[in-house]
C-alpha cells in the first residue's frame, strides 16, 4: 500500500507537447489531455466531476490535487483519505483505486 507524497503545487507546465484531443472516460465525469515532455515523460491533466469512481493503473502513478478536492482509497484499504490542493498521492502500477469527488477535482497524473 502506497502512503501519500510529500505535498506538490504545480501552477504551470512549459516546454510540453500536449494532446488536444481530450480522453473522456466514466460518460464525461473524468476529463483529460496527455501530456509529453522533450525527455518522453508523460502526464495527464484533467478534472473529474461529482461522483464514485474506480480507476485501473497499468504502471505507478501520483495523482496531485491542482484544485477543488477529492477522497481516494487504494486497492486493499478499507481507508478513505482525504486529498486537496497541493496534495498528491501514489497508487502502485497494476492496482487500482477509488475516487470520491464532490466538487470538481482538478489533478495532474504523473504517470511511471
Amino acid at each position: 500500500m502506497s502512503t501519500p507524497s510529500i505535498p506538490m503545487r504545480t501552477t504551470q507546465i512549459g516546454g510540453v507537447t500536449v494532446n488536444t484531443q481530450a480522453s473522456v472516460y466514466f460518460d464525461g465525469k473524468c476529463v483529460s489531455h496527455g501530456i509529453t515532455f522533450p525527455d518522453g515523460t508523460k502526464k495527464s491533466v484533467g478534472v473529474i466531476l461529482p461522483a464514485t469512481l474506480t480507476f485501473n493503473t497499468a504502471a505507478p502513478e501520483s495523482m496531485e490535487c491542482v484544485a477543488g478536492a477529492c477522497d481516494y482509497k487504494l486497492a486493499g484499504s478499507d481507508a478513505w483519505v482525504r486529498s486537496g490542493p497541493g496534495d498528491s498521492f501514489n497508487v502502485p502500477g497494476n492496482s487500482s483505486f477509488q475516487i470520491r469527488v464532490s466538487e470538481p477535482y482538478h489533478y495532474i497524473c504523473h504517470f511511471g
